[in-house]
């Protein structure tokens, strides 16, 4: 398949800018692959589609404050960073983008907050956008980290065409975040609410909780025809025993094993064993899932609507069938559904 199969026309409408005020009260589109059927719920209504030993797997990562704003050194320019992953904790070097990339060379240095008791300089270009830098700062690592806390903003996703708000802190964040990591939310997991994933618990349902840290493979745009010459960037995973184990026994008891979200989904397989079994592991991958693809562990996958030419958007059709997921996101157009990071949420089963 080609990247102009995966272009549609969004209302600007349409984009989710603020969430739900209730986690579980998101909008629920249900795709039944076997009998190309299509029903409107409400996310809550999730708890009817799955049983005693059915298992979900989650991605516990956690967002960090991953936006900064410095200035630089001699112009005082406002200089946007935002840091994708962390390099070398001794020397606090970081891999980050900064915007806009035409004014910040190698030997530049920026300074953040007020009494610029934190400074960065660039010590490499990566790509256009990206660079090295390498903060200075007189503390520990410990100390340096909570100021990158403090001087941090949620990364919203620039979509989102509002200023960042305090609410968003909590809800730009799963309930069930535990490994900070992540440049931004894996957010087909923002819909659920302490009391739904309580009452699956009640109803017998297993979680499994893997990691994914989100950063620059997930949201890099893909810019060529040829899906197959797209190179993901590499993420970091975590998939423990007990996640394996939990996940395993549910796929030999033939239940139903739903990936919460893409980043779920390209976790799990990551490291699939060669009888479809899922393996421990932990690394990093850049495994980038298009159609035809034959998944191995997931038989059901929970999701949200997904930008067009995104990587999201063709895993999810790999998962659907294309034809299917194309006639899903026209239908979801015309009634209406929210789109992207803050908005509705697709079964698909």
């Amino acid at each position: 398949m080609k990247l102009s199969h995966f272009n549609f026309d969004l209302p600007d409408e349409l984009l989710a800018e603020h969430p739900a005020e209730h986690r579980d009260e998101s909008r629920l589109m249900v795709l039944n692959r076997e009998k190309q059927t299509i029903e409107h719920k409400l996310f809550k209504d999730i708890i009817d589609y799955f049983d005693e030993g059915d298992v979900m797997i989650m991605n516990d990562t956690k967002v960090f404050p991953a936006r900064l704003y410095g200035n630089k050194e001699k112009t005082g320019a406002r200089i946007e960073v935002f840091l994708l992953r962390e390099l070398n904790q001794e020397q606090r070097l970081w891999d980050v983008l900064v915007d806009p990339a035409r004014k910040i060379r190698i030997g530049n240095k920026l300074y953040f907050g007020d009494d610029e008791t934190l400074v960065a300089e660039v010590i490499d270009n990566t790509t256009s956008r990206g660079r090295t830098l390498r903060f200075l700062y007189d503390g520990s690592y410990h100390d340096f980290r909570a100021k990158l806390t403090e001087l941090g903003e949620t990364p919203l996703p620039k979509y989102i065409n509002r200023e960042v708000e305090p609410e968003d802190a909590e809800r730009y964040q799963t309930i069930y975040a535990k490994k900070e990591g992540a440049v931004a939310a894996p957010t087909a997991g923002l819909h659920f609410s302490k009391h739904l994933l309580k009452r699956l618990e009640i109803k017998g349902v297993e979680t499994a909780e893997v990691t994914l840290h989100v950063g620059l493979g997930t949201f890099n745009p893909v810019e060529v025809e040829d899906l197959s010459k797209h190179k993901m960037d590499s993420e970091e995973i975590i998939i423990t025993k007990q996640a394996a184990d939990i996940v395993n026994k549910g796929i030999e008891n033939k239940k139903r094993v739903c990936a919460v979200g893409t980043t779920s989904m390209r976790t799990i397989e990551s490291s699939v064993s060669s009888n479809g079994r899922l393996n421990e592991f932990e690394g990093w991958t850049n495994k980038f899932i298009f159609p035809p693809y034959d998944f191995s562990i997931a038989n059901c996958m929970i999701t949200n609507f997904h930008t067009p030419k995104s990587t999201l958007l063709m895993m999810t059709s790999a998962f659907a069938g294309h034809d299917f997921m194309k006639k899903a996101y026209e239908e979801a157009v015309k009634e209406k559904y929210r789109f992207y990071s803050y908005g509705d949420a697709m079964l698909i089963i």
